[in-house]
């Protein structure tokens, strides 16, 4: 059970909006905060760690407990453009206050990284700074002005499939280039 704790919040996070598009109807607001609540406490431990961590923790436990005691369903589609900008934050903080967020997802795998692939690695957190402020505004633009249905097909699969281009193309850039990143 214990293996399977990590993968909890990035599941619930793959079908957070299939969950709302099915269960808006069905299921309380506060009902959908204090699982996600749940969710986001359960997995704590492990991203208090992280960088950026507390910040992600806090912000979503914050949003959770505003979920919960406004009762507004319309707010449930909120919750992605949320993670992006939380993810926005982290990564971008990380250009500043160095090293990049790539460069340490980088490090996990690979702890010597040659000093060419440095530089690299700052390029490709800029990467995903943009798609993360691309992100947060098609997901506020649908919140605030879409149906459900283009909401959901959004941020439950076309980002998804922005993001797989993005790891994708940038695997095979780094292949052709070389790096060892």
């Amino acid at each position: 059970m214990r293996k399977l704790m990590p993968l909890l919040l990035p599941v619930l996070g793959l079908l957070y909006p299939f969950l709302v598009y099915f269960g808006m109807e069905h299921v309380s607001t506060p009902l959908f905060a204090l699982i996600l609540g749940a969710v986001w406490l359960i997995r704590a431990p492990g991203l208090l760690k992280q960088p950026g961590g507390r910040w992600m923790v806090g912000a979503a436990l914050a949003y959770c407990v505003l979920l919960a005691f406004s009762g507004e369903a319309t707010m449930l589609r909120w919750y992605p453009t949320l993670i992006s900008a939380l993810l926005l934050f982290v990564f971008g903080i990380s250009l500043r206050f160095g090293p990049p967020m790539v460069e340490r997802i980088a490090r996990v795998s690979n702890p010597v990284l040659p000093p060419e692939a440095i530089p690299y690695t700052r390029k490709v957190t800029w990467a995903w700074v943009g798609f993360f402020v691309f992100n947060g505004l098609m997901s506020s633009a649908l919140t605030l002005w879409a149906p459900l249905g283009w909401w959901t097909l959004y941020n439950g699969f076309i980002a998804y499939l922005i993001m797989g281009v993005l790891f994708g193309g940038e695997w095979l850039l780094r292949r052709r280039l070389g790096k060892a990143a």
